[in-house]
């Protein structure tokens, strides 16, 4: 009986140290570390990581933001040493070679034009260029202005080399623009340059695209990201309200709408998302979110949708595997419109 007992004991002992060393393994895997809000890519960012200790928690955000950083060189057209700087300057006059990954933002992004049937459009600069100087002068562009301008807009202008890796214009004073993919992008490669580096979960976010993979931080189970209200955000800028919060795992989402990036011009508001095929500012939806499984078809998407409306728009993201939406109609009727899937992400 002593015999039988003392066995109980020593039996009780190991599954109590097991379960010890288990919770001692998931609490050293729960550990958060974030890096704040740092300004990069026009826009602030931030990453969040939980990894086994800290030091592989912050080795992986340094290597977040250095992935960052390298997008922000290559593609930004605010720099005039960048790759796509010098496409703009010199693609009409020559062949311009240029790295891996701008080739392959390149592609994709006359990918996402050919599904979207135009949409999404890099191509946009010139139009975006003459909204901007309509905000200067504080006049709208006339149609004519419009109408200079949209013959040297079309995605089926840039002309692509894979072979040699090289862009080209088709049309003189044609601009790219990647505001609305580079994001993406950047955050898609962050997150893989953090699973490199050991983190078991991690969440970035660059200007409110965001992609979240593996373990969220301790107590919680999924991810949790808010969606802005753009029913207020006219109204009352710093209040943050939101209009839900999603729950996601390994996923991304992002945001586009003209309630936040706009243009003023003799007092109306025009949305920098522009309609390349009308030559002016998409305004049918307020808002529209994009949830898909990587960052950089949720940045391409979201733009996308918002310039084809609610109909064509959430049509074609019920097609898309993998991915839902979420729109806000434009004031006044601020009407929320959902894919069929997208219930399951909302907390």
């Amino acid at each position: 009986m002593n015999k039988r007992r003392s066995r109980i004991v020593i039996i009780i002992f190991l599954v109590c140290l097991v379960a010890v060393f288990y919770l001692s393994v998931v609490a050293r895997g729960r550990v958060k570390v974030d890096s704040g809000y740092r300004v990069v890519m026009g826009t602030f960012a931030r990453v969040v990581a939980v990894a086994k200790n800290s030091n592989k928690a912050r080795n992986s955000i340094q290597a977040a933001f250095a992935e960052i950083e390298k997008v922000d060189e290559l593609m930004s057209d605010y720099k005039s040493d960048s790759e796509i700087s010098q496409i703009n300057r010199d693609g009409f006059k020559r062949a311009v070679e240029v790295s891996e990954s701008t080739y392959e933002v390149l592609r994709k992004s006359i990918e996402f034009s050919k599904l979207t049937g135009g949409a999404f459009d890099i191509t946009v600069g010139p139009l975006v260029d003459l909204l901007r100087s309509a905000e200067k002068k504080g006049l709208a562009a006339s149609e004519e202005e419009t109408a200079q301008a949209k013959l040297k807009v079309g995605f089926e202008k840039l002309q692509l080399d894979g072979e040699n890796r090289t862009v080209k214009f088709a049309v003189d004073g044609m601009r790219l623009d990647l505001g609305g993919i580079a994001k993406g992008y950047a955050i898609d490669k962050a997150v893989e340059a953090m699973q490199k580096c050991g983190a078991s979960g991690a969440m970035v976010d660059i200007g409110g695209d965001i992609r979240c993979f593996g373990t969220p931080p301790k107590g919680r189970d999924h991810w949790l990201i808010g969606v802005q209200d753009p029913n207020v955000a006219d109204d009352d800028i710093g209040t943050g309200q939101l209009l839900s919060t999603l729950k996601l795992t390994n996923a991304a989402v992002a945001t586009s709408g003209g309630y936040r990036r706009f243009v003023l011009i003799d007092g109306k508001k025009y949305s920098h998302i522009i309609d390349t095929n009308r030559g002016s500012s998409a305004s049918e939806l307020a808002s529209v979110t994009i949830i898909s499984k990587d960052a950089i078809s949720a940045d391409a998407l979201a733009t996308a949708v918002s310039v084809m409306g609610s109909e064509r728009g959430l049509a074609l993201i019920e097609k898309t595997l993998e991915t839902e939406a979420v729109s806000i109609s434009s004031k006044p009727e601020f009407k929320l419109i959902k894919t069929s899937g997208a219930e399951r992400y909302t907390k």
